[in-house]
């Protein structure tokens, strides 16, 4: 069960943060926003890559859109997302939970500076139900991320 991965993850990582699961999906980044109370952008949404021969996720913030030129600059070509049964057997997590914590396997992390503007974000924890609540640095750090900046951000309210 992959809320038990990320669990033993954060045990050994962060005992302090908390697996929260809600009764209702919060596989879409409104569903997850209107679930845990945050706006949109709150949510750090983790995109699963590939570019040329390398797999890779990418969180960012729930309504930051990729851009697909700054990530060719950046990682070195043009990205694909993964189909679903190659984000299960890679990240461990279906899609809709996946998150940078206790992956099936090791898999290289990028957070687009997008989620800095936020001292909370809430990424998905390995279900379509589950979340954690956590600074976006201390996420980061934690999956030893690399900053880069291949988002478009969006519009102001």
């Amino acid at each position: 069960m992959t809320v038990e991965a990320v669990r033993a993850f954060l045990s050994a990582h962060a005992p302090d943060l908390e697996v929260v699961e809600l009764e209702a999906s919060t596989a879409t980044v409104e569903m997850a926003a209107r679930g845990h109370g945050v706006a949109p952008a709150q949510i750090a949404k983790t995109l699963s890559l590939r570019i040329k021969d390398r797999t890779l996720l990418v969180v960012t913030s729930g309504d930051a859109r990729l851009n697909n030129r700054r990530i060719k600059d950046v990682l070195g070509g043009k990205p694909r997302m993964l189909t679903a049964d190659e984000v299960v057997s890679l990240t461990g997590h279906p899609v809709g939970g996946v998150c940078p914590f206790g992956l099936a396997t090791p898999l290289p992390v990028y957070c687009d500076v997008s989620l800095k503007e936020f001292d909370e974000v809430v990424p998905a924890a390995g279900s379509i139900n589950s979340a954690v609540r956590i600074a976006p640095e201390r996420m980061a750090a934690l999956v030893n991320a690399e900053w880069i900046d291949v988002c478009d951000r969006r519009e102001p309210a």
